[in-house]
Formats: C-alpha cells, sequence, structure tokens
C-alpha cells in the first residue's frame, strides 16, 4: 500500500470519527434545548483542529511502520497515484459546491446561522467522505 493510499484510509477513519463526535457534542451541549442556543463555534474549532492533527499522527504512525516492513516500497508513488487524488479531488468538488448552494438558500431565507456553518461543515465532512471512498475504490479496482 503506498502512502496516498494510507493517508486515504486514515482520513477516512478521522473523518468519520470527527463528524460523529461533533454531532454527539452538540447534542449533548443543546441538552433537549433548541440546537440554536448552542455553542457551535468551540466545539467545531476543535472538532476540526483535533481531527488535523489525528490525521496526520495516524498517517505517520502507518508510514513509519509501512517502512519497516517494505523499506524500498512505502514511500513509492507514481501517476496511477496523481491520477486517483485529481478524480477524488473532482468528487470532493461536487460536494462542496453543493453544500455552498445549500448554505446559499439557507442565507436566502434568513437561517439561523448554526444551520448555515453546520451545513457547510456537514458538507464539507460529506465531501471529505465521499472523496475518500471514491479514492480507495480507485485503488482498489483502479479507474475506469
Amino acid at each position: 500500500m503506498v502512502s496516498e493510499e494510507r493517508n486515504v484510509w486514515a482520513g477516512l477513519v478521522v473523518s468519520v470519527i470527527s463528524f460523529t463526535a461533533y454531532v454527539v457534542l452538540v447534542l449533548q451541549h443543546a441538552e433537549g434545548g433548541p440546537l440554536t442556543e448552542v455553542d457551535w463555534f468551540p466545539l467545531m474549532l476543535w472538532t476540526v483542529g483535533l481531527s488535523i492533527v489525528a490525521t496526520i499522527i495516524l498517517s505517520v504512525g502507518w508510514g513509519l511502520v509501512a517502512r519497516t516492513r517494505d523499506p524500498e516500497g512505502a514511500g513509492r508513488s507514481d501517476i496511477r497515484d496523481r491520477d486517483i487524488g485529481r478524480m477524488g479531488g473532482r468528487v470532493e468538488q461536487a460536494f462542496v459546491v453543493i453544500a455552498g448552494l445549500g448554505v446559499i438558500v439557507l442565507c436566502a431565507i434568513g437561517a439561523d446561522v448554526f444551520w448555515i456553518a453546520n451545513t457547510m461543515y456537514a458538507g464539507f465532512a460529506a465531501a471529505a467522505f465521499v472523496g475518500g471512498i471514491a479514492r480507495a475504490i480507485a485503488y482498489r479496482r483502479g479507474l475506469v
């Protein structure tokens, strides 16, 4: 498994855990009350920041383990990795655009900032997840 594929899997694992943790934290802080009353901003910042750090740590740790097993092949990449990365990026862009359109609609109807911000965050999370899935499938089955 090349380093780019390991990074894809690390990102997938962390993105699912971090978004789930964020949703659980917001619901816990709501305590049965309205979600718009939750102080969501620090929760979102910490969740995003910790997920970035966790992804880096997981990728580096996994890379170190891979290098001990296969010192020559662990860091290799080729044109296929670049093509898979581009394809995954296009998939991610589609979901970011959809989230952006949702944000525009929410702004147009005067929705609370909570819903606007969380729609965009959910869009970023969906983009990362679906883009990662597309990359993982491409690594296993190849690009068509």
